[in-house]
């Protein structure tokens, strides 16, 4: 992450980073508001992970959320901490939370322009184990002069104002786009502040780690099979992949960006629709798709661009609504190569990409 002093007399912290942001754009303040707003949440929500098992944070709380997980205590604490810092920023419309069935309408003496779509603490089946976990969101512009409903977050991911996600693990991390590029800031506890650690930062170009949930292999496809098959015994007589797997998508699809390799969730018997929800923790790759539903699941592989020359085929099956499942081109010289229009990017430079094809 590059040389640094110590101690610096002129550092970047997220804040200033986001306020000059703003300036720059020319804009009303409303979504500098909004980020210093989620900000505030992301380290509420570090503290209360540093300090769960001493606050009787751990556990169950006793409820299943509306795409099936049990809902731990962490959850629900983090999920209050983000509604209210995001509607008492005076800035967001619409709220869509993975723990929350329906769309949030913020009341009309707080509301402002920005719809924000956001799952508050990603891979909490980790939690009671200390595992790395974390927070992901995406921001949108209500594009509709009605009234603010739950189709305002039925954008696509080209329409994406701003997005990134926290990684709470052995520090706490912040990876930020608004458009050009992602940058890394790394919370300094002692000044209670993110700080630049990586500008515009990039995936490897090559790679050598896949990261999947293999507990589901007697339910994958063929080609799903036969693509891990070549990682684990490569037909050239390369040295094969290693494997690692969290379960918490941050963290994995964070090493991926880190180390390189590919990080696939893709669809199975059990799930034909993928796993992963659209809007708030796959929309920054899948950028052309149209949501259907607010907590619309789809098939994830995104990874390094691997300009190795080799390619290999299958018939990996995105099968978003209306499609059905067609034939994709695995190829490790630029990613997946689509067989069906432009339905889905694969993200190959950087994990958050916003309003732009990579």
């Amino acid at each position: 992450m590059g040389d640094r002093s110590p101690f610096e007399t002129d550092m970047l912290t997220l804040t200033r980073y986001v306020m000059e942001k703003g300036r720059q754009a020319k804009g009303t303040g409303e979504l500098t508001q909004l980020l210093n707003s989620m900000l505030t949440a992301i380290k509420a929500i570090s503290s209360a992970v540093r300090k769960a098992g001493l606050a009787n944070l751990y556990g169950i709380a006793g409820s299943v959320n509306v795409t099936g997980d049990e809902v731990k205590k962490l959850d629900v604490l983090s999920n209050a901490l983000v509604i209210n810092m995001l509607q008492s920023s005076y800035s967001t419309c619409v709220l869509v939370s993975e723990e929350n069935k329906e769309a949030i309408i913020t009341s009309k003496e707080k509301r402002g322009k920005y719809v924000v779509c956001f799952d508050p603490l990603d891979g909490s089946s980790n939690i009671d184990c200390l595992a790395s976990i974390g927070t992901i969101f995406a921001i949108y512009r209500k594009t509709s002069e009605d009234e603010p409903s739950e189709k305002d977050a039925l954008q696509p991911g080209r329409n994406i104002v701003a997005a990134g996600y926290a990684l709470y693990g052995s520090a706490t991390l912040v990876a930020l786009s608004t458009g050009q590029g992602v940058d890394l800031f790394m919370l300094d506890p002692a000044l209670g502040e993110f700080v630049l650690v990586e500008k515009d930062v990039k995936i490897k170009k090559k790679g050598k780690i896949y990261s999947l949930n293999e507990g589901y292999a007697k339910y994958f496809d063929a080609a799903t099979t036969e693509y891990v098959q070549k990682k684990k015994f490569p037909e050239d007589g390369s040295a094969p992949y290693g494997a690692r797997y969290v379960g918490s998508m941050v963290a994995d699809v964070h090493r991926t960006l880190v180390y390189g390799g590919i990080f696939l969730y893709p669809a199975n018997q059990k799930s034909p629709k993928g796993k992963l929800r659209l809007l708030y923790e796959c929309t920054q790759p899948v950028l052309d798709v149209k949501p259907e539903a607010i907590h619309q699941r789809v098939p994830l592989i995104l990874g390094s661009p691997e300009k190795s020359g080799r390619q290999e085929k299958g018939s990996l099956k995105p099968a978003l609504p209306g499609r059905g499942g067609r034939e994709w081109t695995v190829t490790l010289t630029g990613g997946i190569k689509e067989r069906w229009r432009r339905d889905v990017d694969l993200l190959s430079n950087s994990i958050v990409s916003l309003g732009q094809a990579l």
